[in-house]
């Protein structure tokens, strides 16, 4: 290489890398100026005292208020200061008192209410970089904690015995980019090592006394959340019109609660405990989706109506739903699951019912995995429709067509699984009693029945007559399968509202 190519290349080279950095600039007036326009824009009134001194800027009594919807209220935090950094790198450092309060009042039942939360972090460090369009803010704390400090009712105040919070995280960690465009995309990802939670409350007027604490291990947070311009916060339909939408998924470790305490004179405690589990979730202007799911959970309740806990554990507990929130002239598709898994209950619990041990204490699991179509006929991100609806005799939707992916149900025994497919015609709504008619097939399988039964009679849960009308009813309904104690159904609804089963005609 000649030494002209080389000092070219070399010259090129830091002019890209000085370039670069002039680019990714971002000052300490940048980062306020945003802070502002991203508040105002989620409805606070922001203020502060801006005074600059080198490279260090600080803003003095800083104030985020708003209103709180439908009360005479508000949300308020002072920072009595919060102090920006340039580092001379093109990032700023932000600086935060080692503790602030967050105020909430306003008026109940025409009695003036007011609480003060204090919060507070341990070592946090919080570094702006990026440009002024594009700001990533990364932060680590050895720890974040919310305390309730006082609240009081009229002319009342509460003491701390009276009513107690403290929420705190630790050794925590994360990242929050920034994107302004058309509109603020905000990309987030933070762990934490643990979340530990207690509240305590002592009624003055009456012996009732409680208390929850617990704690959660290995936290960990991913979403993104688009926030579109100029859009009216008090107004939740305009909010989703306008273009805003968020979705997240939230995962945890190992955790448990502990409750006790006294309600009508009377002791109670619980405990529960999981091996993890995980959330996710995200809303716009068209669907609301809900994914939970926990695992190993275990349960134990003691009340002194009974002289020993109630214990249950499942192995997996979970929950799921996809729903089209806008009224719309389509027919829009939406989802609906769940499941217990591994359901087990202490044998004290058992032996309440099935002292001898007649029925099988294997674990129980329901699952059920549906999917479907409809037409929604309210908005329900506007509250008037909906209050408009409690009020009224008016349907929310249209049920067009459900699929049954999964149905499961073990238990004592006996198992019944199955399938099905249908379709709902809602200009017809007088064959079946002002539901619109179904047509398609379901097919179901019970294995176990009739050796429940017999276990049933025997414990005298269930007389000879009621167990020979339900004997009557499977031989009706279902048909032998090749194992022994099977049988399995197929339940047809014809377009023309008749229900074979097993193709002979039951209406």
């Amino acid at each position: 290489m000649t030494v002209f190519l080389r000092r070219s290349c070399g010259a090129a080279l830091a002019y890209a890398v000085a370039t670069q950095g002039v680019f990714a600039d971002v000052t300490a007036n940048d980062v306020w100026a945003d802070w502002q326009a991203y508040l105002s824009g989620m409805g606070y009134e922001v203020s502060g005292d801006q005074s600059v001194s080198g490279n260090v800027t600080t803003i003095a009594n800083m104030s985020m208020a708003m209103a709180l919807p439908d009360t005479e209220g508000q949300f308020k935090v002072v920072v009595p200061e919060m102090i920006l950094t340039e580092n001379g790198d093109g990032t700023v450092n932000i600086d935060f008192p080692d503790s602030f309060p967050v105020t909430i009042s306003g008026e109940s039942e025409g009695e003036a209410f007011s609480a003060d939360l204090l919060y507070s972090h341990d070592a946090l460090n919080m570094v702006v970089s990026g440009t002024p369009d594009n700001m990533t803010y990364d932060y680590t704390a050895n720890s974040l904690t919310l305390a309730l400090d006082s609240m009081e009712f009229g002319d009342e105040a509460v003491s701390k015995d009276m009513l107690g919070l403290n929420l705190q995280m630790n050794e925590v960690a994360g990242t929050s980019q920034m994107k302004i465009g058309e509109n603020r995309d905000i990309a987030q990802q933070f762990t934490a090592a643990n979340l530990t939670y207690d509240v305590a409350f002592d009624e003055p007027d009456s012996e009732d006394t409680g208390r929850i604490s617990g704690k959660l291990d290995d936290l960990t947070f991913e979403g993104d959340t688009t926030i579109p311009p100029g859009f009216d916060v008090a107004n939740v339909q305009d909010i989703y019109g306008a273009g805003f939408a968020a979705s997240g998924t939230f995962t945890y470790g190992k955790g448990n609660t502990e409750m006790a305490g006294t309600a009508e004179g009377e002791a109670f405690s619980l405990s529960s405990s999981s091996e993890g589990g995980r959330f996710t979730g995200s809303i716009d202007a068209q669907r609301l989706v809900y994914d939970l799911a926990q695992n190993s959970t275990k349960l134990a309740v003691t009340t002194a109506d009974l002289p020993f806990p109630i214990e249950i554990a499942m192995a997996n507990a979970g929950l799921k739903f996809e729903f089209p929130v806008q009224a719309s002239e389509e027919i829009q598709p939406f989802g609906f699951g769940m499941n217990l898994t591994d359901f087990t209950m202490s044998d004290v619990l058992w032996s309440m019912f099935d002292p001898a041990g007649a029925l099988p204490r294997d674990p129980a699991t329901i699952a059920l995995d549906t999917t479907g179509t409809a037409k929604v006929l309210v908005d329900f991100m506007d509250p008037e429709a909906v209050e408009d609806l409690e009020a009224s005799d008016g349907v929310p939707g249209e049920l067009h067509s459900l699929k049954i992916n999964e149905l499961l149900v073990s238990l004592v025994g006996a198992e019944l699984t199955g399938n099905g497919d249908f379709k709902f015609d809602n200009s017809n709504t007088e064959a079946f009693d002002g539901m619109p008619a179904p047509s398609g097939i379901a097919n179901l399988k019970l294995v176990g029945a009739n050796a429940l039964i017999d276990k049933l009679i025997g414990m005298g849960f269930v007389s000879e007559d009621d167990a020979l009308g339900a004997r009557m009813m499977m031989g009706l309904m279902a048909v032998p399968g090749e194992e022994p104690d099977t049988l399995n159904s197929k339940i047809e609804f014809t377009e023309d509202g008749q229900i074979l089963a097993n193709g002979q005609r039951i209406k």
